[in-house]
């Protein structure tokens, strides 16, 4: 009596991951006779295994069972293993003499093969959308995790989601973003990196100056331009001269002018220029001078007559502006008067005024003396009349702001009455 009752059963164990390795059995209940059972394994269309039952002496109706273990790949997913048993039995009518049953393979693996692209690219302009898609190979579908590498070193959790868009990005969105893929079902968590460089102009541009924008001559100053942008800003120094046009004098970051002298001091420009745009900062440099190239002019000469007006002037060069103070010295005291806008003249000199001028002319940096010695001979008056005495004293200071200092020297002894006047507008009585 021939039994082919029912299609194969296929089983698959242990459930699939690619690149391990699964046993597929295939059974083929209560067939009789056993011995000319033909049995085909195959995967969609290319057999995987034959097997049959020849030699088999079994009496009796019988499950026969067909076992077959290979590795499967990723690209197995949804293929169909089909088991084919056939009953080719010659001259009896029966049918089917073939039966057929199919299951698809169902593989668990990844992820794999995990990576990110980046649209537009991986250095987008400011300003502009970013999206970043997390792409893997995994069966289920994983979880996706972003995270980006902060500058301290902590790392930030950004979504979870294949997809990360930026709608507009900024120089703050730079660094390194990492998606993580992870399948709860094969144990496993791959993670793909992408650095990200958002372009963006010059900003942020500053200078220092060490030791000060404010120095004394012949001493060092480093002047130093700090800009951020990417990609970075190439940064170069001008100097802005006289007739206010700015001279290209320097092309890096960092300035240095040794033994300053008084002409370099002026207004100096850092510029921060790449392909995106560019951003200026200045700086005043100032150059502190000591009172020099002193000029004292007396005249009509330091040798005049009684009567004789004597007028002195002094003309100097300094930074900061000078202070001045004259000074008449005499045997019994030192009398210092401050400078006064306007200009010294001795009026009708008479051997009272005669003697050493001191003309101290200082600023900060340091200072320097000019000594004067005034001659007056013969008398054109009576010797018993005293005429009222005015000493005007002009100097005019050349600094970056010129100035006229002015200083006042009256020198009467108390018991000569007289009066004083500067420049016809300042009246002292004494």
């Amino acid at each position: 009596l021939l039994a082919f009752p029912s299609d194969p059963v296929i089983e698959i164990s242990p459930s699939l991951v690619a690149g391990k390795q699964v046993t597929v059995l295939c059974k083929i209940p209560d067939v009789y006779p056993s011995d000319c059972l033909e049995v085909l394994l195959k995967k969609e269309e290319h057999v995987l295994h034959e097997e049959n039952f020849y030699e088999d002496g079994s009496t009796n109706t019988e499950t026969k069972t067909v076992k077959y273990s290979f590795n499967p790949l990723a690209e197995d997913i949804g293929k169909e293993i089909t088991c084919v048993a056939k009953l080719p039995i010659a001259n009896m009518d029966f049918e089917p003499k073939e039966r057929v049953a199919s299951q698809k393979l169902n593989a668990n693996f990844g992820p794999q093969n995990t990576i990110i692209t980046a649209s537009p690219g991986s250095s987008p302009t400011e300003g502009d959308p970013l999206k970043l898609t997390c792409v893997t190979e995994s069966n289920p579908p994983p979880q996706i995790v972003w995270r980006k590498h902060l500058a301290d070193g902590s790392i930030q959790h950004l979504v979870e989601n294949n997809v990360l868009s930026i709608p507009h990005a900024r120089s703050t969105d730079s660094g390194l973003y990492i998606c993580e893929a992870i399948s709860l079902v094969t144990n496993k968590m791959e993670k793909a990196t992408v650095d990200i460089v958002v372009q963006d102009g010059p900003k942020n541009t500053m200078i220092s100056v060490i030791p000060a924008n404010t120095v004394k001559e012949g001493e060092t100053v480093t002047m130093k331009c700090t800009s951020s942008g990417n990609p970075a800003p190439v940064i170069s120094w001008k100097k802005k001269e006289a007739a206010g046009e700015s001279e290209k004098i320097f092309k890096d970051a960092t300035l240095i002018v040794q033994n300053i002298k008084s002409q370099d001091l002026g207004l100096y420009e850092c510029e921060a220029y790449n392909q995106f745009g560019k951003e200026e900062k200045a700086v005043k440099l100032l150059v502190q001078v000591p009172p020099q190239n002193i000029t004292v002019l007396v005249y009509p000469s330091e040798n005049v007559k009684e009567g004789e007006n004597v007028t002195i002037t002094c003309s100097t060069y300094s930074n900061p502006p000078s202070q001045m103070v004259l000074k008449k010295v005499h045997q019994e005291n030192e009398i210092i008067l401050p400078s006064v806008n306007g200009t010294f003249i001795l009026y009708n000199v008479t051997k009272n005024d005669t003697g050493r001028y001191l003309l101290d002319v200082f600023n900060e940096v340091g200072n320097n003396i000019k000594v004067i010695d005034i001659a007056v001979v013969g008398r054109l008056e009576k010797t018993d009349k005293i005429i009222p005495l005015i000493i005007a004293f002009s100097c005019v200071t050349a600094v970056a702001v010129p100035v006229v200092a002015i200083w006042i020297y009256v020198s009467r002894k108390a018991k000569i009455n007289g009066s004083y006047s500067l420049v016809k507008a300042l009246r002292l009585k004494v």
